[in-house]
């Protein structure tokens, strides 16, 4: 039985990437490629590391849940504030599949409360926005 109640709602982001899920895969797990286009952090691809991602607004605390090279990552997102109802516990699953011309990417962020309507359309933005970013390191990156 999932413990995820029907009032949880997800954001999924989804791209087309030219690029193979390799090189893609170097961008999600290596720490200095992750803080070009995510956040500084201590990530490393080890289910169970715990690891904080960290912007100028402050930090979310992450533990890696699921680690299939070149397939699937996920680990929690948890974020801490001041006022509980900001509070954000959930699970972010990226899902790469290679496709003809590189890679579908999907993103899948679950956990967000009916009430975290500025989170959940946050994220949405957020994650569009990353995957422009990490576009962009994949360009860069040989």
């Amino acid at each position: 039985m999932s413990d995820v109640s029907p009032e949880v709602r997800s954001v999924v982001v989804e791209r087309e990437i030219a690029h193979p899920p390799e090189k893609l895969w170097r961008a999600l797990t290596q720490p200095h490629l992750i803080a070009e286009w995510l956040m500084q952090n201590d990530f490393a691809p080890v289910a169970g590391h715990r690891f904080k991602l960290s912007g100028d607004w402050g930090g979310v605390d992450c533990e890696v849940l699921t680690v299939e090279p070149n397939k699937t990552l996920s680990y929690t997102w948890d974020y801490a504030h001041a006022d509980a109802a900001y509070n954000l516990k959930s699970v972010v699953t990226f899902t790469l599949t290679p496709t003809r011309t590189g890679t579908h990417l999907r993103v899948e962020q679950v956990g967000f409360r009916p009430q975290q309507k500025q989170a959940f359309g946050g994220a949405h933005a957020g994650w569009k926005q990353f995957f422009g970013k990490l576009e962009q390191v994949l360009a860069r990156e040989a």
